[in-house]
């Protein structure tokens, strides 16, 4: 029977269509990619930390800028007036402290000669009492006898008042002196004090000269700034977002589903094409994936455990990183879309 050449056709064709498709799933088995991928990169929010009004600025909108740089400054007047005021107090504690060590050292030497000398004085005096004393007891015993006149008593007894009273004194003197232990612990604690007070100057200078260095806003990486919301002038508070600086690190987070990780590695290759330059063709490498899915590390997560359960194929994210980084006239910034093609293997690896 012969066949109609129509047939044959048909056939023909048939088996073109099925060759192409499996040449192609041979060709292209190993490759593995997703839509559900941006681009992602470091940011800081740049806030002050004084508050103040804003008396330079150096930065425009998405404008570049190094590590280090100075991207505004705030009033420092009042800063430096505050580094002024704990200067000389931490000055004049210092002084004091070492006022106090003279003092200490005065008082330590003196104590001892004073306690001698004055019971040296004490003991004089004592002799020059017991002397007067006796003399005081002969009169009497005189003037019992008529031996000696009123006048000469009443003489010998004033003076015998006389070098007592001299004796108490000097014993007070003593007793006085006796103190000086005390008295130089007393030193001693108020050295202590004023050392206290010495090292609490000099944390209100370092705190004074660490504001006043704060009055300048520095970029802590190499970035674009973006979102910039202050203007000179400005009255800014500590912590305010003055603007976000965008890093020149950049990387791809790509949400691959979860059938799709059966043979992806860390270190296999990846094609990447962005939206926004379709005529542009990175490339990178898988580094990473995340410790879960996508949708467990959500605002709300599902609770499977109620309801009916429905089973969704989740998604996981995938850390690309570049093999070089990309061209800097290309204004690639987070948030943008890419198309990552992962080769994990096969005919279609790419060397």
């Amino acid at each position: 029977m012969k066949i109609p050449p129509k047939f044959i056709k048909l056939i023909t064709v048939l088996l073109v269509i099925a060759a192409g498709c499996g040449g192609y799933y041979f060709w292209h088995r190993g490759e593995v990619s997703t839509d559900d991928a941006a681009i992602e990169g470091r940011t800081v929010v740049l806030s002050p930390k004084v508050q103040g009004y804003v008396k330079t600025l150096h930065i425009q909108d998405n404008q570049m800028v190094k590590a280090g740089d100075v991207l505004m400054e705030i009033d420092p007047t009042d800063y430096i007036i505050r580094r002024d005021r704990a200067k000389a107090a931490l000055a004049a504690a210092k002084a004091a402290v070492n006022a106090s060590r003279n003092n200490l050292e005065t008082t330590t030497v003196s104590a001892s000669s004073n306690i001698d000398a004055s019971a040296a004085q004490v003991a004089s005096a004592r002799a020059t009492w017991e002397k007067s004393l006796a003399d005081k007891q002969r009169m009497e015993s005189l003037f019992s006898a008529g031996a000696c006149s009123r006048q000469q008593l009443d003489q010998a007894i004033a003076t015998e008042k006389a070098d007592r009273s001299a004796l108490d004194k000097l014993q007070a003197d003593l007793r006085s002196a006796q103190t000086a232990p005390t008295v130089i612990a007393a030193a001693k604690d108020s050295g202590e004090q004023l050392l206290a007070q010495v090292q609490q100057a000099e944390a209100d200078l370092a705190q004074a000269e660490t504001d006043l260095a704060n009055t300048k806003v520095l970029a802590p990486m190499d970035g674009r700034i973006t979102k910039r919301s202050v203007e000179l002038g400005n009255y800014v508070q500590t912590g305010q977002q003055l603007a976000t600086l965008v890093g020149t690190e950049l990387w791809v987070v790509a949400n691959f589903k979860e059938t799709q990780l059966d043979r992806m590695r860390p270190g296999q290759p990846v094609d990447i094409r962005i939206d926004a330059f379709p005529s542009t063709m990175l490339h990178g490498k898988v580094e990473s994936f995340q410790a879960g899915t996508g949708s467990y590390f959500s605002l709300f997560p599902a609770e499977n455990a109620t309801g009916n359960f429905v089973k969704t194929v989740q998604r996981v994210p995938v850390k690309i990183v570049f093999d070089n980084p990309p061209d800097a006239t290309l204004p690639l910034g987070p948030g943008m879309s890419v198309i990552p093609t992962v080769y994990t293997g096969g005919a279609g690896v790419r060397i």
